[in-house]
């Protein structure tokens, strides 16, 4: 069910663009009208259709999402991979920042560098990406400390492979499996995070719609048009939902050990 949930949110993503909407229409006649037979989730209040903006919305979460996640995975298992493969100074000098990283929230450090870089879905990816590739520097980094010293990889050095064709061909795809579960779980995360930077004004900027910045525009009209707030916050939810539950499946299957218990 997780997994039809987010094919059908990548697929309206994706054809959002084929389907005529009029996410920026405004209609002064139908300011805050409540979902009806004209307007399935009804209007803002600016007479904006709600159900336009949200599956525009979810092209932006959908991008925001997907790009950060693929950026600071390639970018921190590469770290990672080589920090744990040529070990001594270059090591210490990786694990050292990345202590660092850690010790600082991630979500603050991406509103500072949101509100220095200012406002916009650039900015929003960097500096989402800033504090992403971290994790998964970090577990990459420590399984390749776990297979440096394998036996598969002491022949390959004896054949006499480079230090590249051992970590690109011997030791990172052994880490596919853990980076996987983690870029699952780490979606979810990003759009959590997308929403929380619109939604405090450092993200996606009116006209564009984003669930978070549609979020804060209903908070003002909470008590007389519920629906402007409960429709992307409903889509946040079931979308990181799904996204949390095909992780735990993910990891499920990928472990061995609970395979085979």
């Amino acid at each position: 069910m997780a997994a039809l949930f987010l094919v059908f949110w990548v697929l309206l993503a994706i054809c959002a663009p084929l389907l005529g909407l009029n996410p920026d229409r405004v209609d002064l006649t139908a300011i805050l009208a409540p979902p009806g037979t004209f307007s399935l989730l009804g209007n803002d209040d600016l007479g904006r259709p709600v159900l336009d903006r949200l599956l525009s919305g979810a092209r932006t979460s959908l991008l925001v999402g997907f790009g950060v996640v693929a950026v600071s995975a390639s970018f921190g298992t590469l770290v990672g991979a080589c920090s744990g493969f040529v070990g001594g100074w270059l090591d210490l000098v990786v694990a050292r920042i990345l202590d660092l990283f850690m010790a600082f929230p991630g979500i603050l450090l991406a509103i500072a560098l949101a509100g220095v870089m200012g406002p916009g879905i650039d900015n929003v990816i960097f500096a989402l990406v800033v504090v992403g590739w971290v994790g998964y520097a970090r577990l990459a980094r420590a399984q390749v400390l776990a297979l440096v010293h394998r036996d598969h990889v002491t022949a390959a050095r004896a054949l006499g492979r480079s230090g590249w064709a051992i970590l690109l061909r011997h030791l990172i795809p052994l880490t596919i499996a853990p980076l996987m579960v983690e870029a699952t779980f780490a979606i979810s995360g990003v759009v959590i995070a997308e929403a929380g930077l619109s939604f405090l004004g450092l993200g996606v900027q009116p006209p564009d719609a984003s669930w978070g910045n549609m979020v804060r525009d209903g908070v003002s009209y909470l008590l007389v048009a519920p629906h402007l707030v409960v429709a992307p916050g409903l889509a946040i939810l079931f979308v990181v939902l799904s996204v949390n539950l095909l992780g735990d499946a993910l990891r499920d299957r990928l472990d061995v050990r609970s395979r085979h218990a």
